[in-house]
């Protein structure tokens, strides 16, 4: 596993934080995925300096859309957030590859197989983590088993599921 600068982390979750604003709940949203992502980089063989970009900006589109199309629809994430997303990362001179691959996964994050990268998996898991809970009555533990299964793409991913949402 590749390394991210912790300056970078920083400058990043900073400028999340100005964009959103007062948006307390998209930043917090981001801050939990961010720390589901780097417990599975401790596990997965992915790249930490594409993972924890991606992991911070992921939902940077919802801004964008609200506002442009009145909804925070995952295909409208997925067209706005990697414009915002570039000029974040620009702003705080990360390296051109950085960025195409963080833009990348940010513009397919609701949309699995589009980029098949191992550190598209690692942040697509993350995210999941977070929005499991949401998705689903957590006190249907049969039907939360078959959507763990289904939607989760990494080992890892699938056992912290499991440990989080089926152990209680």
């Amino acid at each position: 596993m590749k390394n991210i600068d912790s300056e970078i982390k920083d400058k990043l979750l900073k400028e999340l934080e100005v964009y959103f604003g007062a948006d307390t709940k998209r930043i917090d949203h981001a801050k939990m995925v961010l720390s589901f992502a780097e417990e599975l980089l401790q596990h997965e063989p992915a790249d930490a300096r594409i993972v924890i970009p991606a992991s911070i900006l992921h939902d940077v589109g919802i801004k964008v859309s609200e506002k442009k199309y009145g909804s925070a629809a995952g295909h409208y994430q997925e067209k706005e957030g990697p414009k915002v997303a570039r000029g974040i990362m620009r702003n705080i001179g990360m390296e051109d590859a950085v960025i195409d691959e963080v833009c990348r996964i940010i513009g397919c994050h609701h949309s699995p197989g589009k980029v098949n990268t191992q550190n598209f998996k690692v942040l697509y898991d993350a995210d999941w983590l977070v929005n499991l809970v949401d998705e689903i009555e957590v006190k249907d533990k049969d039907k939360l088993q078959r959507l763990i299964a289904r939607v989760f793409l990494t080992d890892t991913g699938r056992a912290m599921a499991d440990k989080l949402y089926l152990s209680r």
